[in-house]
């Protein structure tokens, strides 16, 4: 049995026994448009529940137009969640600074992502790459003005994979869901100068990040 695993990793391979030591959870947020993440959580499907990998900025660029997701996203800011089987949900709070707007969201993780996540990618003829190098075992999730959120999974060289596309709550209590932070109501994150010198002239493509598709 053990030399068939070897020789078939992806066939011993479960959503609680991965091929590869760990998925990594990573945000990002569309050009212009700054977000900061203020909470990051994880329940696995072991029954596992993982937390602090909130990020506080995502990955943003501050070139080109913002309207509309990119076709094929980074990364993003993050890291990876070690000791975790696949994902069953994942919980994020985050603050819209263009708005600004506080949001929560609770991603239900469909068993077609999880599938993914345990596919490899075809081999890269330009790079030599450990079998375990080409799963789709990046999750990155975009969060946009609006509340707006969407989910890619990547692997290695390959194109990242749009797997959901949902609305996020508003989070009524405000930043921080209204607690006090040192004494202080806790307050929106400021937006950087550049930013708010593009906000003077260009308006925000709410209408862009919708979920028209996965």
């Amino acid at each position: 049995m053990l030399l068939g695993c070897l020789l078939a990793l992806g066939g011993c391979a479960s959503e609680k026994r991965l091929p590869y030591e760990a998925w990594r959870l990573g945000f990002i947020a569309p050009v212009h448009m700054e977000v900061w993440v203020e909470s990051g959580e994880v329940d696995d499907v072991a029954g596992r529940h993982f937390s602090g990998y909130e990020t506080g900025t995502a990955a943003i660029g501050y070139e080109g137009d913002p309207a509309g997701w990119t076709a094929n996203p980074s990364e993003g800011k993050g890291r990876f969640v070690v000791g975790a089987a696949l994902p069953k949900r994942i919980e994020v709070r985050w603050q819209s600074l263009v708005e600004p707007q506080a949001y929560r969201v609770t991603l239900d993780i469909p068993d077609a992502m999880r599938r993914q996540m345990l596919t490899q990618g075809p081999p890269d003829p330009t790079h030599a790459m450990l079998p375990e190098d080409r799963y789709y075992n990046l999750v990155t999730i975009g969060l946009a003005p609006g509340g707006w959120v969407k989910v890619w999974v990547s692997g290695g060289v390959e194109k990242a994979i749009p797997m959901m596309c949902v609305k996020a709550d508003v989070v009524q209590g405000g930043p921080h869901e209204g607690k006090l932070t040192f004494g202080k109501r806790s307050k929106y994150w400021p937006l950087s100068e550049h930013t708010k010198s593009y906000l003077e002239t260009h308006p925000v493509p709410y209408d862009s990040w919708k979920c028209d598709k996965p």
